[in-house]
């Protein structure tokens, strides 16, 4: 397992819409290993296939399934060519960062609630039903499968600190 590179901003695979995954072969799943080990390596909650210039719709998510309990042990979610079936009509502003736009925060409005549908990291069916911060990083990972980037949702940006951003979850 390798960490990868993550591209950042303005590098032109981040604005493309990544392609359906067919093969779950060797390749693909040394892919999916190494996003874990990258997304750790880089202390985000999430990451997508085009953030490690990788054209493919594959995201990777570690964060626990219920954040309102402080001991609440972190679920790793890897999900394959995503979509989001439902959405809550409850939204809420949030503040959200990225490993690919460094230094970066913004305000962004998402649904408190979705339902995820897709396929494991083997190809069997998969559904999540995501809340709340963790409802968040499926809809900001699976806007990075079509091209879309919080800055681009957001209705504030700031520019933070080197303090603030170690502090800050980069989804």
């Amino acid at each position: 397992m390798n960490v990868r590179e993550v591209i950042k901003l303005p590098h032109p695979l981040l604005r493309k819409k990544a392609h359906e995954v067919k093969n779950f072969g060797e390749e693909f799943q040394t892919l999916v290993d190494d996003m874990i080990v990258t997304m750790r390596e880089e202390d985000g909650v999430g990451l997508a296939g085009p953030q490690v210039n990788q054209p493919l719709r594959v995201i990777v998510i570690e964060y626990p399934e219920d954040d309102s309990q402080e001991d609440s042990v972190k679920k790793l979610y890897v999900m394959v060519n995503p979509e989001i079936v439902k959405c809550s009509q409850e939204t809420e502003f949030g503040l959200e960062g990225c490993l690919s736009v460094p230094d970066i925060v913004g305000e962004v409005e998402r649904a408190l609630q979705v339902e995820v549908r897709g396929l494991n990291r083997y190809g069997k069916k998969s559904k999540v039903r995501a809340k709340d911060w963790l409802a968040r990083v499926f809809q900001h990972e699976i806007d990075h499968l079509d091209g879309v980037l919080f800055v681009d949702r957001a209705t504030k940006l700031f520019k933070t600190t080197d303090e603030e951003a170690e502090q800050a979850e980069q989804v």
